[in-house]
This record gives structure tokens, sequence and C-alpha cells, in this order.
């Protein structure tokens, strides 16, 4: 046999390994959201689309973070970022927690605006005069609003 003959059966066995390995690997669970936008056709337009349980105590970040939210958030991702049918999605939703969705994820959506992918809203534009340094509060109030919720 040639040198290439040995090759070309060496690169056919190890992708036929391979392939068999695949194939006999357990099928990993899928996580407790989808990225499947949920029905809400039962939900008024402008509607909560979650029921958000508040902290009894918030941090006094977070109570930054609410003000904030409240006048640049709200108008859109609903009061206690409960969402809007129709308008934006919950932010108290597993979606958005923080091993899917960091608090740097919140930073760029803000400055940047994002293409809509996880929802049917259409996409978000980018927040004028919201900071950083804003966003950061804003973060902090999203994360206990979660936790509140079992969202971690």
């Amino acid at each position: 046999m040639n040198f290439w003959g040995i090759v070309v059966g060496g690169v056919l066995v190890v992708g036929l390994g391979v392939v068999g390995w695949q194939a006999f690997q357990p099928e990993v669970a899928t996580q407790d959201h989808s990225m499947v936008p949920p029905d809400t056709s039962d939900i008024a337009a402008g509607g909560a689309l979650a029921d958000v349980v508040l902290p009894a105590e918030l941090s006094t970040d977070a109570q930054i973070g609410k003000r904030i939210f409240e006048v640049s958030c709200a108008a859109c991702h609903g009061q206690n970022a409960a969402g809007q049918n129709g308008v934006a999605p919950p932010l108290v939703h597993i979606t958005y927690e923080p091993n899917h969705h960091s608090d740097a994820a919140f930073i760029i959506a803000a400055q940047n605006g994002v293409r809509a992918h996880h929802w049917d809203f259409g996409n978000m534009p980018p927040i004028e005069g919201v900071t950083q340094a804003d966003v950061q509060f804003i973060a902090r109030y999203i994360r206990e609003l979660q936790r509140a919720n079992g969202i971690n």
C-alpha cells in the first residue's frame, strides 16, 4: 500500500470513529427555556407577559436601577420588567437569566440596540441618554427581580 492509501484510510477510520462516537452520545437535556417565542395570543395587546413577584426589599443599587428603568425602559418592557404583549419582552424571564444574557448584554443592547432573536417584537433600538453606569444599575434591579422569581 502506498503513502496516500494509508493517509486516506487513516482519515476514513478516524472519520467513522467520530461519527460512531457522536451517535452514542447521550442526548443533551434541553434547558428550562425555549428560544421559540411563547404563544401570547390569549394576552391582551399591551398586557403584561410575566407575573412578577416583587422582592421584599431592593438593594440601594437596585432602587437606583428601578428609578432609571421606570424612566428609560418601562415604556416598552413594562412595569417591573414584566414585558408588554406586542411591544417588548419581559426581562423577568428565564431567557434573560445571567448564564444566557450577561449584564454586559444589557449594556450592549442599550448602547447599540439589538436584533430581534428570541421574541417577535421587532428590533430594539439603542436607548439615547442611558450610560453604561445607568444600565449597570438597571441590571442590578433586573437581577434582583429575577432572583425573587426563581431565575438565578
